[in-house]
């Protein structure tokens, strides 16, 4: 197929790879324009737009598809189809109605369960048992559409950032087996009474507090790693938990018990595994306490 691939994070490279390799014609890649970074502000290429280059593909980087002259180029292109990957800018009906297939989305999640932004650190943070990757049609609501294929993987222990490159690579899989026979993957409308929304995640909401529960601070730890970190304040310094075990004890919310860090929760006690101090590298509790006595009976906030 002549295929428009758009996407933007790492999260996409591996479809935009698998795609390639299976023999369609990438007519262009549409990306988040680059943006400046390090000290010297220098412009870095989005993942998807570096690996674009090196397969020698047409990149598009434009800031806004609402505009005329962008839908026309988008059109212009007679695409089959367009697969769509965390791109990042809204599609409007234009360039959804372009493509002969319209527009395909790899959507994080098992649909319509956790629609949004960030629905892999809210399937983690939920506790949910199981997560995948649902290969939509795209229509103008917030990933409403019918859904075409769903592949399923079990949650287990695994971190937001364990998760995404799992997916990302389940999401390129299955992309490719839908696209191999388009009519083999007949259109299944959504239950819209059972969706759930996955907002970004806000600041806010890496605190960790104490008075939760030991599960419920585990699950919002690995939800958070690696980014943007789950975090606590020991004696004024900022820490980063970025992964912990639910063990035995109790205690008073947020109280270190013993030599080990082990720390009191509203319920039940978490044990940190892996820990970042404020400008420092990550490192395990063992190594963290070398350089960071943690007396029995500290309390952490």
């Amino acid at each position: 197929m002549r295929i428009t691939f758009m996407g933007t994070p790492d999260f996409a490279v591996p479809a935009l790879v698998a795609l390639a390799e299976a023999g369609h014609e990438i007519v262009c890649v549409y990306s988040q324009p680059p943006s400046r970074s390090g000290r010297g502000k220098k412009l870095r290429l989005s993942p998807v737009h570096a690996k674009a280059e090196e397969l020698g593909i047409t990149v598009r980087t434009p800031k806004s598809l609402r505009n005329e002259e962008a839908q026309t180029e988008f059109a212009a292109l007679n695409a089959d189809v367009a697969v769509v990957a965390a791109y990042g800018l809204i599609l409007p009906q234009a360039v959804l109605d372009a493509p002969r297939l319209g527009c395909l989305n790899i959507h994080a999640s098992i649909l319509p369960r956790w629609r949004g932004a960030a629905p892999i650190h809210r399937a983690v943070m939920a506790g949910d048992e199981e997560t995948g990757v649902t290969i939509m049609q795209m229509e103008a609501g917030l990933d409403t559409g019918p859904m075409l294929h769903i592949v399923r993987i079990p949650v287990s222990a695994k971190t937001t950032g364990e998760l995404t490159g799992e997916l990302a690579q389940m999401g390129a899989d299955a992309m490719v087996e839908v696209l191999s026979d388009f009519a083999a993957f007949p259109p299944q409308v959504q239950d819209d009474a059972a969706a759930i929304y996955a907002p970004k995640i806000d600041k806010a909401e890496a605190r960790i507090d104490w008075t939760h529960s030991a599960e419920a601070i585990e699950c919002q730890v690995r939800g958070l790693a690696p980014f943007p970190g789950a975090w606590f304040e020991l004696e004024g310094e900022r820490v980063k938990l970025l992964l912990s075990e639910v063990s035995e004890g109790n205690g008073a919310s947020g109280k270190v018990l013993d030599a080990n860090l082990t720390i009191a929760c509203g319920s039940g006690t978490i044990r940190p595994i892996r820990l970042q101090r404020a400008g420092k590298p990550a490192m395990d509790r063992a190594d963290f306490l070398r350089g960071r006595a943690v007396d029995a009976g500290t309390q952490l906030t």
